[in-house]
């Protein structure tokens, strides 16, 4: 297969030179599905510094397991999944991290509230659209990571709670009540989101 013809060639058939070793082949992959998997990763970690860094290292997995992908889902399919798991893997460890600085930060400043963020206000109105866009972004990125997963998950990839539950490794129960109070909890932020505009 010459590189001209990977243009016109479909996933299924790219994979398959690629696990051949056919480095061009996975070359034309990265380029049709590197900015789903992009937007992937940034939607999950909120930071376009680690999106890059996670969603470059899920490419390297990708070629490191491609043998391993067997085709029952579709290749962008799996690469998201691959991509995700790296993200969760990622916030827990900044979970572990955030908790033990929590204390320090603490002692030092006396309370967390002084650290967070100051949400200032948009002067020019007019652009809604995309000022609902951005107050979306701004409450995703207050919800806890494991409500922000289970909504991006079920919201934006689709994912069945059966799914959810295996990728998130925790029972259905779990990603059901999580996705509920995720929900709330986004509506109740929206809304101060909006009377602080």
């Amino acid at each position: 297969m010459t590189a001209t013809d990977h243009s016109s060639a479909d996933d299924r058939t790219l994979v398959r030179a690629a696990q051949r070793g056919d480095m061009a082949a996975f070359e034309e992959l990265v380029a049709r599905h590197r900015d789903k998997i992009y937007a992937r990763a940034y939607s999950m970690m909120r930071n376009e510094e680690e999106a890059v860094d996670l969603s470059q290292e899920a490419w390297v997995k990708g070629w490191q397991r491609l043998r391993q992908f067997q085709g029952e889902a579709s290749f962008g399919t799996w690469m998201t999944r691959v991509v995700i798991n790296l993200c969760l893997d990622q916030l827990r460890k900044q979970k572990r991290q955030r908790t033990e600085s929590i204390e320090a930060m603490d002692e030092e400043s006396g309370g967390v509230e002084r650290q967070m963020p100051v949400v200032t206000s948009n002067p020019t109105a007019g652009l809604e659209r995309a000022e609902l866009r951005q107050r979306i972004d701004r409450a995703l990125a207050l919800l806890s990571h494991e409500h922000r997963t289970v909504l991006v998950l079920h919201e934006f990839e689709e994912m069945e709670y059966k799914e959810i539950a295996r990728t998130m490794g925790c029972s259905i129960g779990t990603v059901m009540s999580r996705l509920f109070y995720a929900r709330r909890k986004l509506a109740a932020l929206l809304a101060d989101l909006k009377k602080q505009d």
